[in-house]
């Protein structure tokens, strides 16, 4: 054989034996959630895109589901199967702009191939400044991505997704959580526990960066606030609307008295009550937000505490503290914020 001829059959064997191996090691962990199958191996998932990651999932896997659950990263440590006799999907991702709502509701209802039954949503008082909701965002770029020609294919050839892959087989083959986030195969969020003494300087730390980026002089309130909710009623008049606050630590929400915005804070409140009718309320003072070992950074929660969540949400709260949790109604407002007012005057 010529000698030419020998080497670039050896070169090319060991090129298709390279990049066929990766993207069978790629295809076996899964780490884009573009292909669905679950096994001890990829049963931790890194987290990389959750925009992306749950578009794929949502567009290759079956999707069909009667409730949808968004939020931001504070919703995403609520497990989707602890809302009792509700069939909910959680499409919460990290850093979720108001702005967003919408897009992420039209792409889940078209993948979904029918309107919901509900939309449980979880809104966070810190991204109602218009310095957190100003912006236009949406899906739309990541939709695009997954609808590429042979997108599911050519990530399997991905260097940096060989890296992800080799990642969360290790960490699914010694079953460890070390990072903020990781999910298993069925979309629910777990989250690394931190000891006292770490917990301590990191809620701190949390809590000066409220106080001065979000709580600060530089917020103000959203005008539109309340005119973007009633376009998402609008675009979906066949579907009911649970809202619910997202509870942050007690020192967390100190610091929002501190700055001077509770009356922003009852501001936002009224506008939830005044266009939903009622709201699932948990961001006050109460014996779940007070124990700050129920955060791991005082305003993200562990999923245990999202557990408490949906079972008030879906009506099943026996184990639920009995302060935990107010629905707020045109009828209680008031009462409930001139309790907040009196407890912070005191102080």
């Amino acid at each position: 054989m010529n000698p030419y001829r020998k080497f670039v059959i050896v070169f090319l064997s060991l090129v298709f034996l390279i990049l066929g191996s990766t993207a069978s090691f790629i295809f076996f962990i899964d780490p884009m959630w573009t292909f669905g199958h679950a096994h001890t191996y990829n049963d931790h998932q890194l987290l990389i895109d959750e925009r992306q990651q749950k578009s794929n999932h949502m567009y290759f896997q079956p999707f069909h589901h009667r409730t949808l659950l968004i939020g931001s990263s504070r919703s995403t440590y609520i497990n989707q199967d602890d809302f009792i006799d509700m069939d909910v999907y959680n499409f919460a991702v990290s850093d979720m702009s108001i702005r967003e709502y919408e897009s992420f509701i039209d792409s889940a209802v078209k993948a979904n191939k029918e309107p919901f039954e509900t939309i449980i949503i979880g809104v966070d008082f810190f991204k109602s400044s218009l310095q957190e909701s100003a912006e236009a965002k949406n899906l739309d770029n990541y939709l695009e991505t997954l609808h590429e020609p042979f997108y599911r294919y050519k990530n399997l050839i991905s260097f940096d997704l060989l890296k992800y892959a080799w990642k969360n087989f290790n960490k699914s083959r010694h079953n460890v959580i070390l990072e903020e986030r990781n999910y298993n195969r069925n979309n629910v969020a777990f989250a690394k526990r931190i000891d006292e003494v770490e917990l301590e300087n990191v809620v701190a730390e949390k809590v000066e960066r409220f106080r001065q980026v979000f709580y600060g002089d530089t917020y103000e309130y959203n005008p539109d606030y309340r005119a973007i909710f009633h376009q998402l009623q609008v675009k979906n008049p066949d579907t009911d609307f649970i809202i619910f606050t997202t509870p942050i630590s007690t020192p967390l929400f100190e610091a929002l008295v501190e700055k001077g915005r509770l009356p922003d804070y009852e501001r936002w409140l009224r506008d939830l009550v005044a266009e939903f009718g009622e709201v699932q309320h948990f961001m006050y003072p109460n014996s779940v937000t007070d124990d700050i070992s129920h955060y791991f950074d005082g305003h993200h929660f562990y999923p245990e505490i999202g557990t408490l969540i949906a079972n008030k949400i879906s009506g099943h709260d026996e184990d639920v503290p009995a302060d935990f949790g107010v629905v707020l109604t045109n009828e209680n407002l008031d009462e409930f914020l001139n309790v907040i007012r009196e407890k912070f005057s005191a102080k």
